[in-house]
């Protein structure tokens, strides 16, 4: 990427994987740092906009004349500043890099079909990937890295980690790192993610929590098919559901890091809690917990097919859902 790609443009960036969304937004940022150094970097949520902020986030400072604007939730644009921000992208200025982040589905889709129509705008798109597309992405991620990985290897980092996306990467990075140069094969990857069938549970969990049910059920068959105990399953549901009540209970205005202390989670966990406790309710989740320790119980004996139980699980966290 090169800054004449992104000044004096508009970057839209568009889809449902928000892992991928988050490096093309980063690789403008560093484009653009690359550039000028001393460039100011800014960002609103797009439920703020109005045409005085965004004159005031793109207009040139004491300090720097390039700036890297990021918008994000861009379908929660409010109605009355559409004309503004479409009236921008039409020209946007020389030493701006604009980028303007929706989140996906259809709210908002109006604007992006007039912004993709404007000679100043590049789109970005990041569709969800196909079960059949997971060791792809391993393979593209450890040639970023300067190796190469096999294909049972990198399927094998796929049934070890899940689906979540960053951390596949992450494993990509961590694996690329320590064996240097080397070409990636299955028994290396099993000395570092053999064991690693909690993380696979995770990933049923996010899923069902996300309220994403047929990609829940995809990776609940998954799990299940790679040896993972059902009571891991289990147990990744009741820390999903423990993570949210946490998160809506919080004290508002707390600091990523106190809130990440609260909440129990890592500081980059909490995006996806904030965006999957946007579905739930108090009593929605009062009911969550109490399927998952029935599920939990049915597991440990009161029930003779795991199976089921887990698959059912899963229908009643992905119904309960948006139920207010």
């Amino acid at each position: 990427m090169r800054a004449g790609d992104v000044l004096g443009r508009v970057t839209l960036v568009t889809g449902k994987e928000e892992f991928l969304n988050e490096r093309t937004i980063s690789a403008v940022r560093e484009t653009v740092r690359a550039h000028d150094a001393e460039a100011e970097l800014s960002e609103t949520m797009a439920s703020d906009l109005t045409l005085g902020t965004l004159g005031e986030l793109s207009a040139p400072s004491l300090f720097s004349t390039v700036r890297c604007v990021v918008v994000r939730n861009l379908e929660h644009l409010p109605e009355e500043s559409v004309e503004g921000l479409l009236g921008y992208a039409a020209a946007p200025a020389d030493d701006v890099a604009l980028v303007l982040a929706h989140g996906g589905g259809q709210k908002g889709s109006g604007v992006l079909t007039k912004l993709r129509k404007l000679k100043g705008v590049s789109e970005s798109k990041s569709d969800e990937l196909r079960p059949s597309e997971f060791a792809g992405f391993v393979a593209a991620e450890v040639r970023r890295h300067g190796s190469t990985i096999d294909q049972e290897a990198a399927s094998f980092l796929v049934t070890a980690v899940g689906h979540d996306l960053r951390s596949l990467a992450a494993a990509a990075h961590q694996l690329t790192n320590d064996f240097l140069g080397q070409s990636l094969t299955v028994e290396r990857v099993k000395q570092y993610f053999g064991g690693r069938a909690e993380a696979k549970s995770f990933a049923v969990a996010d899923a069902a929590f996300s309220g994403r049910r047929q990609a829940a059920l995809e990776e609940l068959r998954w799990a299940l098919d790679g040896g993972t105990a059902a009571v891991l399953v289990t147990s990744a549901f009741a820390g999903s559901a423990r993570g949210l009540a946490r998160y809506q209970g919080a004290v508002r205005g707390m600091r990523e890091a106190d809130l990440a202390r609260e909440v129990g989670v890592p500081p980059w966990k909490l995006r996806s809690i904030r965006e999957q406790s946007r579905g739930w309710s108090d009593a929605g989740l009062s009911r969550v917990i109490r399927a998952v320790a029935k599920a939990d119980a049915d597991i440990k004996g009161a029930a003779s097919d795991p199976s089921y139980t887990l698959e059912r699980l899963v229908l009643t966290v992905t119904a309960l859902r948006d139920q207010h």
